[in-house]
């Protein structure tokens, strides 16, 4: 099954998560399959960069987002299909 998720990047104290597609079989330490998009929850501007067609293309594709990425892809007024 593949799951949207977040990788955690950064120092300490100073986070910042990349938006990835894995293969949730793996370990959480694999390879990811692609890199969606980040974000900076530290920052006061540019907090998320998404990119939307390929987001959508694997939520077509029945990639199951996460709870804290489904909350991120609401916010930037990506929906999931249904």
């Amino acid at each position: 099954m593949v799951s949207m998720r977040l990788k955690r990047m950064g120092q300490k104290e100073r986070p910042y998560y990349r938006i990835i597609v894995s293969d949730s079989r793996l370990s959480r330490t694999a390879a990811a399959i692609e890199e969606l998009g980040y974000y900076h929850p530290v920052e006061k501007d540019n907090q998320v960069f998404l990119k939307e067609d390929r987001i959508k293309d694997w939520l077509k594709k029945g990639a199951k987002p996460s709870e804290t990425v489904k909350k991120i892809l609401n916010k930037n007024g990506i929906q999931m299909e249904k």
